[in-house]
């Protein structure tokens, strides 16, 4: 057999998993990628790792060619060696000096672990590549003369709180885990994962909002799947006509074209249910309410009625938590609850399991169940705000989602009613409040948008005379109302919000 062919050094730097064994290696933390390790090479034809054919020894070698090494004079190979090892002796405090220099801080010392390995080998801002590798941070940060877009409800204030937190809500996972389609086979939600049930009523037994016991959790990729999902498990496959579908005005701008979409045989939207006439009908009670913040019950009662709850708002940062709600279907989300509208998670909490069964149903054709990376990291989120009312081990402070929520939400409706009364030519629903079983204690409504009304005699419609001022807002007639009010999200950044009060109370 042919011996092996002998590797050069260039080969040998072209394959990832192979180096002339002379080669001395100071591996980063980013592994041993070919980046990641700075190589000093010795002489390249003596240092290949292998010994000479025939006899090893030194002497064999110099009788091979009839020559003798002068007596006391170094091998060049071991002249190699050291000069290698003297010159990475050298290098070392050098190489140490910028590995610490450009390791990212973090709030923990000690042992790398694997996700701040992977902060430390990414991009960083001004490199090739960083931008389109770095993940969204959503809405660029705005300056005196930008437009400012409070049109959406994007609750990019809670922003401040979890860089705060640290490592509680971070979450690792590996390559190999959430790749089935299946979680829990036994479950009516059988794409739900455990962690995510478990999360879910621990957190609402924490605040008191709603009962979970005799309940079905289900999961869906933001509440908006879960109220689809409601109208499809409430409306009957056989009936003569489509079932209406109503709410109380102003009611949230997105019931009317979610629900007629995708122009359903089985619902559609019927307006305001303040004059609905008939006894069939599917009504929709947001309360807290999406726009104006008002609590709300059922307006309407009939035997072939249903009732679908939207509670998407029900949480101490915005009002007080005066009961715990236990009707037959309940929608929640994270977007308005933590804060991560990006992680497309909501839950719905649903008595009936015949109707837990067909929501479900709507949810495996429509997107063949829901993101288990999304729920594992929602569940490490509303685990992250459960510890934080959880009692304290040896007095540590913990951080309060809804603490910090609640602060937030009273300085800005201070702020926006005091520039409403400077500008003279707006108005804002009377504040309410009530007694917070979850704070015990008297707390006001302080609601996640705000109705403005703008009060100026030549102005019809407040949306159009705010956009000209560079102010976006969501106009009343998207909420089944007058166009001289509008809805201005109070959830946005502090950059954003204080520029908005500034125009606002400028405008005469």
């Amino acid at each position: 057999m042919a011996p092996p062919r002998r590797r050069t050094a260039a080969e040998f730097q072209g394959n990832g998993g192979l180096m002339p064994p002379s080669v001395q290696v100071f591996a980063s933390p980013c592994g041993s990628g070919g980046g990641g390790a700075v190589t000093t090479n010795g002489s390249d034809k003596s240092l290949r790792g292998k010994k000479p054919r025939g006899d090893t020894s030194v002497h064999s070698a110099t009788k091979d060619t009839g020559r003798r090494r002068p007596a006391g004079r170094m091998p060049l190979w071991l002249v190699g060696i050291f000069v290698s090892l003297a010159f990475n002796v050298a290098a070392l405090p050098l190489l140490l000096q910028q590995y610490i220099v450009n390791q990212p801080h973090h709030h923990h010392h000690g042992v790398i672990s694997p996700d701040q390995q992977q902060h430390a080998c990414a991009p960083q801002p001004g490199t090739s590549g960083a931008t389109a590798r770095a993940p969204s941070t959503g809405k660029p940060a705005v300056t005196s003369d930008s437009v400012i877009n409070l049109d959406h409800g994007d609750p990019t204030m809670f922003e401040a709180f979890w860089r705060e937190t640290g490592d509680a809500a971070e979450l690792v996972i590996p390559g190999w885990q959430t790749m089935s389609y299946f979680s829990d086979i036994s479950n009516v939600c059988w794409f739900m994962e455990p962690l995510f049930d478990q999360q879910v009523r621990r957190l609402h037994r924490t605040v008191g909002n709603a009962a979970v016991d005799g309940y079905h959790v289900l999961v869906g990729t933001g509440s908006t799947q879960l109220f689809m999902a409601a109208l499809y498990a409430l409306s009957p496959a056989d009936a003569d006509q489509p079932m209406s579908v109503v709410s109380t005005a102003p009611y949230y701008s997105s019931y009317p074209a979610v629900t007629d979409f995708l122009r359903s045989s089985l619902f559609r939207w019927a307006g305001d249910a303040n004059s609905f006439v008939g006894d069939a009908y599917i009504e929709l009670v947001c309360s807290p309410n999406n726009p104006d913040g008002a609590i709300r019950d059922a307006v309407l009662s009939s035997g072939a009625g249903k009732a679908v709850h939207d509670l998407a708002y029900y949480w101490p940062q915005y009002t007080p938590i005066t009961r715990r709600a236990d009707h037959d279907i309940m929608l929640f989300t994270v977007s308005k609850s933590t804060g991560h509208a990006g992680t497309r998670i909501g839950w719905a909490l649903v008595k009936d399991r015949e109707v837990a069964r067909r929501m479900t149903k709507f949810v495996e054709l429509n997107t063949i169940g829901v993101s288990k990376d999304s729920q594992l990291r929602a569940a490490k989120v509303l685990r992250a705000v459960s510890d934080g009312y959880a009692a304290a081990a040896g007095g540590a402070t913990r951080h309060r989602l809804f603490d910090f929520g609640r602060r937030k939400m009273v300085e800005r409706w201070r702020m926006l009613r005091q520039a409403a009364a400077a500008s003279g030519i707006f108005s804002l629903p009377e504040e309410t409040s009530g007694r917070c079983n979850f704070a015990n204690e008297t707390a006001a409504n302080n609601p996640a948008f705000a109705w403005l009304r703008c009060d100026r005699e030549d102005v019809e419609d407040c949306a159009g005379f705010l956009r000209g001022h560079k102010i976006l807002t969501r106009s009343g007639n998207q909420f089944g109302a007058d166009p001289r009010y509008v809805r201005v999200s109070m959830l946005d950044r502090d950059d954003a919000y204080d520029i908005f009060i500034s125009r606002l109370a400028s405008l005469k």
